[in-house]
Protein backbone atom coordinates (compact mmCIF):
# COMPACT_ATOMS: atom_id res chain seq x y z
CA UNK A 1 0.00 0.00 0.00
CA UNK A 2 1.32 3.23 -1.09
CA UNK A 3 0.67 6.23 1.25
CA UNK A 4 -0.05 9.99 -0.18
CA UNK A 5 2.91 12.08 0.61
CA UNK A 6 2.55 15.89 0.07
CA UNK A 7 5.11 17.11 -2.13
CA UNK A 8 8.41 18.83 -0.89
CA UNK A 9 8.18 22.48 -0.91
CA UNK A 10 10.98 24.03 -2.58
CA UNK A 11 12.39 27.64 -2.27
CA UNK A 12 13.57 29.76 -5.18
CA UNK A 13 17.27 28.97 -4.26
CA UNK A 14 15.82 25.40 -3.90
CA UNK A 15 15.69 25.66 0.21
CA UNK A 16 13.55 22.41 1.10
CA UNK A 17 11.44 23.47 3.86
CA UNK A 18 10.53 21.33 6.45
CA UNK A 19 7.77 21.95 8.88
CA UNK A 20 8.89 22.49 12.54
CA UNK A 21 7.37 23.37 15.28
CA UNK A 22 8.51 25.31 18.73
CA UNK A 23 7.84 26.77 21.96
CA UNK A 24 9.51 30.36 23.63
CA UNK A 25 9.91 30.19 27.38
CA UNK A 26 10.41 33.86 28.22
CA UNK A 27 12.84 33.77 32.04
CA UNK A 28 13.34 35.84 34.43
CA UNK A 29 17.33 35.73 34.69
CA UNK A 30 19.92 34.13 33.46
CA UNK A 31 19.72 31.76 36.30
CA UNK A 32 15.96 30.75 35.16
CA UNK A 33 17.35 30.30 31.69
CA UNK A 34 19.74 27.68 32.37
CA UNK A 35 17.61 25.67 34.73
CA UNK A 36 14.88 25.35 32.04
CA UNK A 37 17.17 24.58 29.46
CA UNK A 38 18.62 21.95 31.79
CA UNK A 39 15.36 20.42 32.54
CA UNK A 40 14.08 20.40 29.01
CA UNK A 41 17.13 18.93 27.68
CA UNK A 42 17.11 16.42 30.54
CA UNK A 43 13.66 15.74 29.29
CA UNK A 44 14.53 14.89 26.13
CA UNK A 45 13.78 18.00 24.09
CA UNK A 46 15.82 19.38 21.37
CA UNK A 47 16.82 23.07 22.92
CA UNK A 48 18.47 26.25 21.49
CA UNK A 49 19.59 28.92 23.29
CA UNK A 50 18.83 32.03 22.53
CA UNK A 51 19.37 35.72 24.50
CA UNK A 52 17.83 38.83 23.51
Amino acid sequence: MVKDTPPQMLGANGFKYREQFGVIVVCKDEAEHRAVYERLKADGYKCRLVRV
